[in-house]
C-alpha cells in the first residue's frame, strides 16, 4: 500500500531534538518493513521548505536555503515524490468547494486532491484530526503512534 506522508511527519522525522522524533522514525521504518511505500507530494515540500527556513522565532527551524536544500534532497531521496498533474487542480477545486475548505485548511484539501489523483487511500500524520471530513471519500488518516 502506499502512504503518503504529510509534512508534520516529514519534519519531525528531520528535527532529531523533537519530542516525536523516534515516534516518526519508528513508524517510518515500520511501514517500511511492512512493504509500504511512502510517498510525498510538491505541497509537502513546499510546506517543509517553509518551515525549516523560518526563523525559530516564528516556530521554524531557522535554517539557511543551503542547508533546508540539502535537508529536502535527502526527504526527497527517502521519500519518492508524486508529481503534479494536470487534474490536481480541477480535484483540488472539487474538495474544496465540496467540503467548504477555508484558510490554512486548503493546504491539506491539496494533499487529498494529490491522494485522490493517484489513488493513495492512507495519509501518515500526527494530525489525524484535520482529515477526518475526508473520510467519507475514502481518506484513512494515520497517526505514527498506531503503527
Amino acid at each position: 500500500m502506499i502512504y503518503l506522508v504529510d509534512t508534520n511527519v516529514l519534519l519531525r522525522f528531520a528535527d532529531r531534538t523533537h519530542p516525536l522524533h523516534s515516534l516518526a522514525r519508528t513508524a517510518v521504518r515500520k511501514l517500511r518493513d511492512d512493504a509500504h511505500q511512502l510517498r510525498i507530494t510538491p505541497q509537502n515540500c513546499v510546506e517543509f521548505w517553509n518551515v525549516v527556513t523560518r526563523p525559530t522565532t516564528k516556530n521554524g527551524f531557522g535554517l539557511t536555503p543551503a542547508v533546508a536544500d540539502r535537508l529536502l534532497h535527502l526527504v526527497e531521496y527517502l521519500f519518492p515524490l508524486l508529481a503534479n498533474t494536470p487534474t490536481l487542480y480541477p480535484e483540488w477545486r472539487q474538495i474544496v468547494v465540496e467540503f467548504n475548505v477555508s484558510g490554512v485548511q486548503v493546504h491539506d484539501a491539496r494533499l487529498v486532491a494529490a491522494m485522490k489523483v493517484y489513488g493513495v487511500t492512507h495519509l501518515l500524520t500526527f494530525n489525524t484530526s484535520d482529515f477526518i471530513r475526508y473520510n467519507r471519500v475514502g481518506i484513512v488518516a494515520v497517526d505514527p503512534t498506531t503503527v
